[in-house]
């Protein structure tokens, strides 16, 4: 069997609607591969729950679900389902694809953790820190890199940064237990600094994926803040982003993925940023009409 069917291959030829529980009985058996390239069996609850959860009714989410169970086959990859109900999605509403889109879109910053340091160093400056990324600063003990320095007059917070490719995985609780360490070297010699009397202190986590019970065991009784896609539950990073529109620009369609790299390079990675610097896409010479597109796309997400 071969497995490079794309998304208009599998479009090409298409069946009469069928009764959404006939579809969810079709894909049931149906072995799909993930990106780390471990299989499972294809659950088609958990997609009508990721596309209710970007803002489609029953109705919608499983006339989707029945469209893509059609052209499932063993073997086949889970972007290029996403891909499919992520188009499909888009042709009835743009918005909700946009949210449906929006975890994939952390993982789509790339292979490494750069971007997304940064990225955490936005939501941060979104709520009024000074922030540093990728700084050595001095510990009680020995020196440390922090991936993010977030600042006010009164309370500093230091974040480990863990970005995972696959999103299947779960930070383990060895993470939290050498990140309070580090964290605690340098707490200890801040609190000694006088011009620090009365500024509360906070180590942290922040990451795209999730994290173990036994990491959440530990932030908690340890007081480590824990940042992850989902937690805390209604603040995580998912409610963060929608909340205070810090919008990741790999969201955007209307640039290329080599356009995005360029962005990420000069720091650029949030879609307000790119909103307020907009001077910086002359270097790619877009046509009027695709520069205009990438405007709307933008005022579209930002509710401009």
């Amino acid at each position: 069997m071969h497995y490079k069917r794309n998304f208009d291959e599998c479009h090409h030829n298409k069946t009469s609607q069928s009764n959404p529980t006939e579809m969810k009985n079709k894909g049931k058996n149906i072995v799909i591969r993930k990106a780390s390239g471990e299989t499972e069996y294809f659950d088609a609850e958990k997609l009508l729950r990721s596309l209710q959860q970007a803002g489609a009714d029953r109705i919608l989410a499983e006339s989707i679900l029945g469209e893509v169970e059609r052209d499932l086959f063993d073997g086949m990859k889970t972007k290029l389902i996403y891909t499919m109900a992520f188009r499909m999605l888009r042709r009835k509403n743009r918005r909700h694809a946009m949210h449906y889109r929006l975890k994939r879109s952390l993982f789509d910053f790339g292979q490494t953790g750069f971007p997304f340091e940064h990225f955490i160093g936005e939501i941060f400056k979104k709520r009024g820190y000074r922030v540093e990324v990728g700084k050595i600063i001095q510990g009680h003990c020995i020196s440390h890199e922090v991936d993010v320095i977030a600042v006010n007059a009164a309370e500093q917070i230091f974040i480990e940064c863990k970005y995972g490719v696959d999103q299947g995985k779960y930070v383990s609780v060895q993470v939290p237990l050498y990140v309070r360490s580090r964290m605690d070297d340098i707490i200890r010699l801040r609190k000694e600094l006088p011009e620090n009397a009365g500024v509360k202190f906070t180590g942290g986590i922040a990451t795209n994926t999730r994290f173990s019970d036994d990491s959440v065991d530990f932030g908690k009784c340890s007081g480590l803040m824990l940042l992850g896609w989902d937690y805390p539950a209604g603040y995580g990073l998912k409610e963060i982003i929608e909340r205070d529109q810090v919008y990741p620009i790999t969201l955007l369609e209307h640039l290329s993925s080599k356009q995005k790299s360029v962005l990420v390079e000069k720091g650029i990675v949030t879609c307000s940023q790119l909103f307020e610097q907009l001077n910086v896409i002359e270097e790619f010479r877009l046509s009027p009409v695709k520069a205009q597109n990438l405007v709307d796309e933008l005022r579209d997400i930002l509710n401009k």
